[in-house]
């Protein structure tokens, strides 16, 4: 059996003992939650359409393993995919724009909200296929470790995808070849509505990766300096060459799988036992009784952060709408003389 070196952090809670990465964490996490709350509302007054995907409850995942990379690193999202996107330095203003299908939205509208893309943050985009990241993050770490760049990719993926074909598949050719990729698994325990109870016998998806020969590690994905202390050591080693690590974030989404989920499968106590847990309120504590930061500096950036999701929401529905007759204009076609 291959024996994996545990991954340990050697100056643990960096984020929550930081003044100005404690600030910036907490904007982000306020960013994602106002942001999902706002589309949320946007929805239902018929404002926006299609559907989505809200991670509200699993900010911290996001928000701590983005602060553990360089603007220089890639990402790879999911169809729950805005917090990712978010925290990797996206604009609000044109997440939004894209959200309502206008001109000025990240891919002019025709994304959505499953397929937001923003290749000057690194984020190479978010994905509607359950697994379909994955293998396309290794490729990037592939293309990073031939051209000799010491960046790092991120994949972000549920529980869902680790029972996936390609997450396997990804997984052995980034161990095999010393990929500089990251995996992290955003455990909220349903796959749709199908408890990872019923969906897999391990304990812990972590465990997989001792298969491939790398190390696995699992958190407490509402705690962002947890999450933060482990994607830093991760992150490290793959710029080192060291290869791939699996982190699996034990999180939970408040809201249901997507728009058109009633909840019907979970008990309002679950629910309600882990909002108790829920990692903004979490943080916030921490940082008061660390002394990092006050009320009143906390306050300042709820407001700031508030006003920045209102202004883009104004912004955003201001644009104009996506040309219908463009519709073409970006996709690739073969020209035949």
């Amino acid at each position: 059996m291959t024996s994996i070196a545990p991954l340990i952090s050697p100056s643990a809670g960096q984020v929550s003992q930081d003044v100005e990465a404690a600030k910036a964490a907490l904007e982000s996490l306020m960013a994602i939650r106002f942001f999902e709350e706002a589309v949320d509302g946007l929805f239902a007054r018929g404002l926006m359409h299609g559907t989505m995907h809200l991670s509200i409850g699993q900010e911290a995942v996001a928000t701590g393993v983005c602060a553990a990379l360089r603007r220089t690193d890639f990402i790879t999202s999911t169809h729950r995919g805005h917090s990712h996107c978010i925290a990797k330095g996206a604009d609000l203003t044109r997440m939004m724009a894209e959200l309502l299908a206008k001109q000025t939205g990240y891919c002019r509208g025709r994304g959505g909200s499953m397929h937001i893309a923003d290749v000057e943050t690194g984020n190479l985009g978010a994905n509607g296929i359950v697994a379909g990241g994955i293998p396309i993050a290794a490729g990037a770490a592939l293309a990073q470790k031939m051209k000799g760049t010491d960046n790092v990719v991120v994949s972000f993926f549920g529980d869902g995808a680790t029972n996936e074909g390609a997450f396997h598949e990804a997984l052995n050719l980034a161990a095999i070849w010393d990929l500089p990729v990251i995996f992290v698994c955003e455990n909220n325990k349903y796959g749709m509505s199908n408890s990872t109870e019923f969906s897999m016998k391990i304990d812990q998806i972590s465990e997989r990766a001792a298969s491939y020969g790398f190390p696995g590690v699992t958190v407490d994905g509402n705690d962002v300096d947890a999450v933060h202390d482990a994607a830093k050591v991760a992150v490290e080693r793959a710029r080192l060459g060291q290869g791939p690590t699996l982190i699996e974030c034990m999180t939970y989404r408040h809201k249901g799988h997507s728009k058109s989920d009633k909840n019907l499968y979970r008990t309002k106590d679950e629910i309600e036992n882990w909002k108790t847990k829920d990692p903004i309120g979490r943080f916030e504590n921490t940082l008061m009784e660390l002394g990092t930061l006050d009320q009143d500096q906390i306050d300042a950036i709820v407001e700031k952060t508030r006003e920045a999701v209102r202004t883009a929401i104004t912004e955003a529905s201001e644009a104009p709408d996506s040309d219908p007759a463009e519709l073409l204009s970006s996709v690739y076609r073969e020209v035949r003389k």
